[in-house]
């Protein structure tokens, strides 16, 4: 029970000299005992995100599990499965041989199916590689932090990203092909 601060109640227990005196009713009613209860926390939170949070659980990770709380849902980590790694790096290796095939197909005559990728194009080709690897790299950054979430309750982020590696080597096998058959 909370009431201004005050906290507590007990089951009453009767002393050796009144015993006598005490019902059965009485004694399975709880007493109540107030206990003032003080604030120790500073207004300080260590919780907060920041650059130096980042670049210190980059470096040092200390996490391997979720939040120590049953309230703590989303289970972000400072320490990754070393497979993330290779997914990743996978994902990222792909992305570069996707982006040098397409320009290769584009030199001989094909044209770009990524909307995003043919804007760029068209504005700016010189920037292409550079907005290619930038936009997989933060995708593949996101789903690697996330990789113990689910999606909509029913697939890991981690199963994602081996569906990405996947479909990068789905498209490169297509590019291949492709070369093979229209250069």
């Amino acid at each position: 029970m909370h009431d201004n601060g005050w906290l507590g109640s007990a089951a009453a227990v009767p002393s050796e000299n009144n015993y006598e005196s005490c019902s059965p009713a009485k004694l399975a009613r709880p007493a109540t005992i107030r206990v003032r209860v003080e604030e120790r926390r500073s207004g300080y939170d260590r919780r907060r995100l920041s650059a130096r949070t980042f670049l210190q659980g980059g470096l040092y990770p200390r996490r391997r599990n979720g939040g120590r709380r049953r309230t703590d849902t989303i289970e972000l980590v400072d320490w990754h499965e070393p497979h993330l790694m290779f997914l990743a790096v996978a994902i990222l290796l792909l992305s570069v041989t996707d982006a040098f095939l397409t320009l290769t197909l584009l030199s001989a005559g094909a044209y770009e199916a990524n909307p995003v990728m043919r804007f760029v194009l068209e504005r700016q080709p010189e920037l292409f590689a550079t907005v290619k690897m930038s936009l997989t790299g933060v995708g593949v950054l996101v789903l690697v932090a996330c990789a113990r979430l689910t999606v909509f309750r029913v697939i890991r982020v981690s199963s994602v990203l081996r569906g990405c590696l996947f479909c990068y080597a789905g498209l490169i096998a297509y590019e291949c092909w492709l070369l093979q058959h229209v250069v």
